[in-house]
C-alpha cells in the first residue's frame, strides 16, 4: 500500500509564468503522498500547451510510474522542466493520466482562486 490518493481539487487552481496564465481549471486533482506536499495535477485540454516544450528529462517513482517533463517557454525565458506528467501511470493512481503537475518556484506560481 502506497498511502497515495488522488481526489478533486477544491476550487478553481491557476498556474502562471512569465506574466501568462498557463492552465485555469476547476477539474484539477490533488494528490496526496506521505511525507510529501500535496501536487494539484491539471487536465491537460485545460493547459496553454503552445506554451509547454518536451524535454528528455525523466524520473522513475516506483509508485506513480515514469514521468516526463516539459519546460515552460515565455517571452522573456524558458523554465526548464517545470512540469511533469506519468502517461502511463501505476494503477494506484490512474486518475493522474492526463494531467500535468507544475514547479511551484520564482519564476511559476500555482495557486488556488
Amino acid at each position: 500500500m502506497t498511502g497515495i490518493s488522488v481526489r478533486k481539487a477544491e476550487g478553481t487552481w491557476s498556474v502562471r509564468a512569465g506574466g501568462a496564465v498557463l492552465v485555469e481549471s476547476s477539474d484539477a486533482l490533488e494528490l496526496e503522498e506521505p511525507g510529501h506536499a500535496p501536487v494539484i495535477y491539471f487536465p491537460r485540454e485545460d493547459i496553454a500547451m503552445a506554451f509547454l516544450e518536451p524535454t528528455d528529462h525523466a524520473t522513475h517513482c516506483p509508485h506513480k510510474g515514469d514521468a516526463g517533463y516539459f519546460s515552460i517557454v515565455t517571452k522573456s525565458k524558458t523554465i526548464p522542466n517545470a512540469a511533469w506528467c506519468y502517461e502511463d501511470p501505476k494503477e494506484a493512481v490512474a486518475a493522474i493520466r492526463g494531467h500535468l503537475a507544475f514547479y511551484n518556484s520564482d519564476d511559476v506560481t500555482v495557486e488556488q482562486l
